[in-house]
């Protein structure tokens, strides 16, 4: 097994979540009402005129003005028109330091070269879908399988959220079971019966607008890191037909922003065997990028199936997969494969695009090319560098922020958004806090502001992803561009 990670020490995350208690128990800090103004006024007014008027066009025929869910920046979202390694640029020219890394999946940097090449061979020659076998599917699929453990054989997807849907039907066939359990907070993607429990733990259905509730019968969360919660609720289904599977974030609901203790997985893990339950790793953003051997590699877990996502096609759509061992992975056989001596019942799953030529060529020779440069650890070096340096600004300036990592996944938290939870069982404090999360999501959004003007693009303006394409240098002059916001932050008035 690949023992290359990008995490060279894991977080002590009972620390870190105390942390995080007391952030979300002082007064906000954030970006000072004057300041913010002057940016709106100065920067994003004068500075990125191109792309207000792209949005005040797009929002005449797209709903929101964007098309994609982090594209929300205040006080506009800007048009990004190219991207290169570490940097991004807009459409009035101004360059910026790319921390989003478009959600995770540029492990190499945003649009490398080496890859790109490959694509360019690609269109020239087969286009980029025929809707048949290609040579592609077989060498991402290999590269795939050999790199991570528990992957005897894995089945391409056209997203995350398509291969964590297909997940729980194989579940479901493999163990006869129907219910899912899913820790509290996590992402897996935005369909139905996982659109439970999302963004902060316990909030159960409050979050799926649009979905019927009966469509949670089967699904249930279980708070963060708490493995009594866990086996209580696996218990509980013991009653109610049994738990098809358990899925989980490795390093914690939504790329650990709310960090797990390190043994957690393990403990998923044992309790999975104890009550028949698959294991299911989400590994949309730790997969090949926490190392070629995946965050299970790290923390030395055999899940059952594990969903692939971003990484895997390179940047390129089409991005998402599902694999595991093949007991399990024979419910996804396709054409005329009949799984051996007996017929068996395969989990319905599809897609026009799925597989196709270029995703596959792009996913390939991107981890390559991860492998052979060890694309994994330099961007978690890069992760402590500016995790290091974001700590120090905070000391410098007395702030409350909390900041960690994993790796080359960056987390700075200014307000604690997520970090709250819906106790039911005192449904009078359900009120005050979706309010809190509500008021403190609004000055992140404003902190991001600030971040976007001093040429620092961020998710959500609270976690950063570092890529190889870094250097020790670039670091350096994007913290200075954090001091210069944190230089401007205070409580927040009173209203």
């Amino acid at each position: 097994m690949d023992t290359r990670f990008s995490i060279a020490e894991y977080h002590d995350a009972a620390a870190v979540n105390k942390e995080l208690d007391e952030l979300i128990a002082k007064p906000i800090y954030t970006i000072k009402p004057d300041v913010l103004k002057k940016y709106e006024e100065e920067y994003y007014e004068k500075k990125c005129v191109k792309s207000k008027e792209l949005y005040t066009q797009a929002r005449e025929i797209i709903p929101g003005g964007v098309q994609h869910n982090l594209a929300f920046n205040y006080p506009f979202p800007l048009a990004f028109t190219k991207a290169d390694g570490a940097y991004l640029y807009d459409a009035d020219g101004n360059k910026y330091f790319d921390f989003l890394q478009a959600g995770g999946p540029t492990v190499l940097g945003s649009n490398p070269k080496v890859v790109r090449e490959q694509v360019f061979d690609l269109l020239n020659t087969c286009g980029p879908s025929t809707g048949l076998f290609h040579e592609f599917e077989y060498k991402l699929a290999k590269k795939i399988s050999d790199s991570v453990e528990t992957v005897d054989m894995f089945r391409m997807q056209g997203s995350g959220t398509e291969a964590c849907m297909t997940a729980v039907r194989v579940a479901r066939l493999a163990t006869g079971n129907k219910n899912i359990l899913k820790m509290g907070g996590a992402y897996h993607g935005w369909s139905d019966q996982l659109g439970y429990g999302i963004r902060v733990p316990g909030s159960k259905f409050t979050q799926a607008h649009g979905v019927p509730l009966y469509l949670f019968k089967h699904t249930q969360e279980f708070f963060p890191g708490d493995l009594d919660d866990l086996e209580r609720k696996l218990r509980l289904n013991q009653l109610r037909g049994g738990t098809a599977a358990v899925f989980i974030e490795p390093v914690g609901p939504e790329s650990g922003t709310t960090p797990v203790p390190y043994d957690f997985n393990k403990g998923v893990e044992r309790l999975c065997r104890k009550y028949g339950a698959l294991l299911v790793f989400d590994e949309v953003v730790t997969g090949f990028r926490i190392g070629m051997a995946g965050a299970q590699g790290y923390f030395g877990v055999s899940p059952d199936l594990t969903i692939f996502g971003k990484v895997i096609a390179g940047g390129y759509p089409g991005a998402g997969g599902l694999g595991g061992k093949k007991e399990y992975m024979k419910y996804l056989g396709a054409g005329l494969d009949s799984t051996g001596d007996k017929k068996i019942h395969k989990a319905f799953t599809g897609g026009t695009m799925t597989a196709n030529p270029l995703s596959c060529c792009a996913g390939y020779y991107t981890l390559e090319e991860i492998d052979k440069t060890n694309a994994c650890q330099k961007a978690g070096q890069m992760g402590d560098r500016l995790t290091k340096g974001l700590k120090e600004l905070v000391g410098k300036y007395n702030l409350p922020f909390v900041v960690w990592n994993e790796g080359s996944i960056c987390h700075l938290e200014t307000v604690g958004t997520m970090h709250y939870s819906i106790n039911w069982k005192k449904p009078w404090t359900i009120p005050g806090v979706l309010s809190a999360t509500s008021e403190r999501k609004t000055e992140m959004t404003h902190m991001g502001c600030a971040y976007m003007a001093e040429g620092l693009v961020t998710l959500a303006g609270s976690r950063l992803y570092t890529s190889a394409a870094y250097t020790p240098k670039m670091i350096d002059q994007a913290l200075a561009c954090f001091d210069k916001v944190f230089a401007n932050v205070a409580i927040k008035p009173e209203a």
